[in-house]
């Protein structure tokens, strides 16, 4: 599987909040970058190998630039610290923008939720709403002032008036109240969410069973390491450009058969909430395990991650 590359530079590097650093990246070439949409991502490959995501926070109308929010993770994979440990005129190699947070064309309302670095896509997200004079709130929750990144710059935006900012270590009455999520939206509201797993599991239990499943949209950055289920079975994987056919044990995931096999397939947080991974199903039916595709997506069944997900059919056919 071929991925294209591009090679940018990094033009600035700043401190957005206590352990965040902001970089904006140019193209190494002085030609525009490839368009996006807001709730975009892109792939850094950084030394060794290391693949991470990183979502776009700039305006989606700009192509001379892509601006990313980093929190320093010091128990993480070592992906971060990386990131952080970048300086300015620095080149790196990264992918075209992909995205798998995108708004929806149906929204009437948009209620826009950020716990902590999940404001990165949401902030792009507002930025495009805003220009497009669509109806929309944001609710912005951290820790505490020092941990909110563009703080400042929500506050003296064109929108300021539909952003509420929400800190844990500040009065009661200025949290935001999750709880109140349960009750059913008015027609045409769509809800998207994005922060650490905790939080976003507090806010899509709470809209669960008031809102309806195509209105509510999420992005992981982080989950739990996926465990082997003791209910796992052996399935068969056939690639559809040759006909090998490949067993896959039950206490194996997909893409680490394939890849012993010889294929390439790109991969990075092998937790199914990056889409790196993501291949399409010509034949069978997956067990959807990831955090990425849309239960409308799931639904179709043409398209998994290999990296966590396994089969309900004996045989996959993959577009391989």
């Amino acid at each position: 599987m071929t991925v294209t590359l591009i090679t940018v530079e990094i033009r600035e590097k700043s401190v957005l909040a206590q352990d965040i650093a902001g970089l904006e990246l140019v193209a190494a070439d002085g030609k525009p970058l490839p368009s996006f949409t807001a709730g975009s991502h892109i792939d850094i490959h950084l030394q060794d190998g290391v693949i991470r995501q990183y979502s776009l926070c700039n305006d989606p109308s700009e192509t001379h630039r892509y601006c990313l929010g980093v929190l320093r993770e010091t128990d993480g994979r070592g992906g971060s610290e990386a990131v952080h440990q970048l300086d300015v005129g620095e080149c790196l190699e990264i992918s075209d923008p992909r995205n798998h947070f995108a708004l929806s064309d149906k929204a009437e309302h948009s209620l826009l939720i950020a716990g902590g670095i999940g404001i990165t896509p949401i902030l792009s997200m507002a930025q495009a709403l805003h220009a497009n004079c669509t109806s929309f709130e944001l609710h912005y929750c951290a820790r505490t002032k020092e941990r909110m990144a563009f703080r400042e710059d929500l506050q003296a935006s064109e929108f300021s008036e539909r952003v509420h900012l929400h800190f844990d270590d500040g009065d009661e009455d200025q949290k935001f109240d999750i709880a109140g999520l349960s009750q059913a939206p008015d027609p045409g509201t769509h809800l998207y969410v994005c922060g650490p797993a905790g939080f976003m599991d507090a806010v899509l239990d709470a809209v669960h069973k008031g809102w309806p499943s195509e209105a509510v949209h999420r992005e992981y950055f982080a989950v739990d390491p996926p465990a082997m289920d003791s209910d796992d079975r052996a399935f068969k994987i056939k690639v559809a450009s040759t006909g090998e056919v490949v067993d896959i044990p039950a206490d194996r995931v997909a893409i680490d058969v394939l890849e012993e096999m010889g294929f390439d397939i790109p991969k990075s947080c092998e937790q199914g909430i990056c889409g790196t991974c993501i291949t399409k199903v010509l034949e069978g039916t997956p067990d959807h395990r990831d955090y990425v595709l849309t239960d409308e997506e799931h639904a179709e069944n043409d398209q998994m991650t290999v990296c966590c997900s396994r089969a309900h059919s004996d045989l996959l056919v993959l577009d391989l």
